[in-house]
């Protein structure tokens, strides 16, 4: 009965944090992308999009994976303590993939950034 309760909560909770923080990312990351990838809307929104879709893949997925690991909960401590462990775990992960994506988007963002002013360097000698 515990275990049940306890994967469903497990389940709604972090599905639920995962899309407030994909919601939070993608658009907020908007603006940052356009900065990134000097004012390109289009590149912007595409890489965003593209990010979003990566994050929910991946978190996702940590989070079905982790269902399986740990002993079942028998009383309301243990639901609490395993709830807690997953959850826990899940956020780590969600704030690891966010730093992984910033500094991602931060690195490639200085290399389109490079070659779009390449791009008008050699649009304006022609």
């Amino acid at each position: 009965m515990y275990a049940e309760i306890a994967y469903l909560l497990y389940l709604a909770i972090s599905i639920a944090i995962t899309i407030w923080v994909a919601r939070t990312l993608s658009v907020n990351g908007v603006v940052f992308l356009k900065r990134c990838f000097a004012q390109n809307d289009e590149l912007a929104h595409s890489t965003n999009h593209l990010l979003v879709v990566g994050f929910y893949l991946v978190n996702l997925g940590f989070i079905l994976l982790t269902l399986s690991i740990g002993s079942e909960p028998e009383s309301v401590s243990e639901m609490i303590r395993f709830l807690s462990s997953k959850v826990g775990l899940a956020v780590v992960v969600l704030g690891a993939m966010h730093f992984f994506n910033m500094s991602a988007i931060s690195h490639f963002g200085r290399k389109v950034n490079g070659w779009l002013a390449g791009e008008e360097c050699a649009q304006a000698r022609a």
